[in-house]
């Protein structure tokens, strides 16, 4: 092994450094994203926010939310 990428012709440690950067970048662009994330649904379960009136009507009818749920899904297939 003479410490050169076979493919590219660079040194195995900067395309390993290179790669390490790269997942570096991943962790926080997902970090970052799921923080964003659990802030809506924070704030969307406020009293009297759509999320929190979603669970309670969900609640009330889990079979008729449901079927809601269904129909929308399949309208929304067709149009692909």
């Amino acid at each position: 092994m003479t410490g050169k990428c076979e493919a590219s012709g660079a040194d195995v440690p900067t395309v390993l450094a290179e790669a390490t950067e790269a997942v570096q970048k991943a962790t926080e662009a997902v970090q970052t994203t799921s923080r964003s994330i659990a802030k809506a649904v924070e704030a969307g379960r406020r009293p009297d926010a759509p999320l929190d009136r979603l669970v309670s009507v969900t609640r009330e009818a889990p079979l008729q939310s449901l079927a809601i749920a269904f129909l929308l899904g399949f309208i929304v297939a067709q149009r692909r």
